[in-house]
């Protein structure tokens, strides 16, 4: 019963369910599909009908959208459960990856990170006014993210959850950037969260190879 997970390896997603199954210890082979190849686009385009990644085969059956996949990957494998059973904890859990889905990965992933560092990495030049924008739309996200990490119902040190392993890919990206790291300076709870999450195997794993594309650290 082979695990195969199709993705990007510079994909927040992609980094997203991998850290799932490695942190329920599931062995799983790793097929590099890139959306923004031509080529591979249309590879990608039997595997799922919106050209996403990443999909996940497994046991003759496959599923495809990054929270479909880290919940089936938490049920389906032994290990810790990557779920809190108290249902406030859950809620939050649940809130936090719809903000991460809907308000964080823009502006972070999309607009700071991708505009500040990875198009000049990839020799094209970054527009200003969207790294503006993508800073100002941060704010709110990062506000309201601190706040949930001061609650420590998830977030929290003593528990990992699906919602540590959702948000942990888009703050990478994100504190790249020079403004994205003064930025989330701002917030002390969610910083201190940051440090805890890096020292995690799964996370220092699976950590993007952005030094290929002449990034110095």
């Amino acid at each position: 019963m082979d695990v195969v997970l199709h993705g990007y390896r510079f994909s927040v997603y992609t980094r997203v369910a991998q850290l799932v199954l490695i942190e329920k210890d599931v062995g799983f082979q790793t097929r590099e599909v890139d959306p923004f190849d031509i080529e591979q686009a249309n590879t990608l385009s039997k595997l799922t009908p919106f050209g996403r990644v990443p999909i996940l085969d497994h046991d003759g059956g496959r599923v495809y959208e990054t929270l479909a996949i880290a919940q089936y990957v938490n049920d389906a494998f032994d290990g810790r459960d990557l779920a809190p059973s108290d249902p406030m904890a859950k809620a939050r859990m649940f809130q936090v990856i719809s903000i991460v889905n809907s308000y964080a990965y823009l502006p972070l992933v999309r607009r700071v990170f991708s505009h500040r560092v990875f198009r000049p990495l990839m020799g094209e030049t970054g527009d200003e006014s969207t790294v503006a924008e993508g800073l100002s739309a941060s704010a709110k996200v990062l506000a309201a993210l601190n706040d949930i990490c001061n609650e420590a119902l998830v977030l929290a040190s003593d528990r990992l959850t699906l919602a540590d392993l959702f948000l942990i890919p888009m703050i990478d990206y994100f504190v790249l950037a020079p403004e994205g790291a003064l930025a989330l300076a701002e917030y002390p709870n969610l910083s201190r969260w940051r440090v805890a999450v890096s020292q995690r195997s799964s996370v220092q794993q699976t950590r993007p190879d952005l030094a290929s594309l002449g990034l110095e650290e």
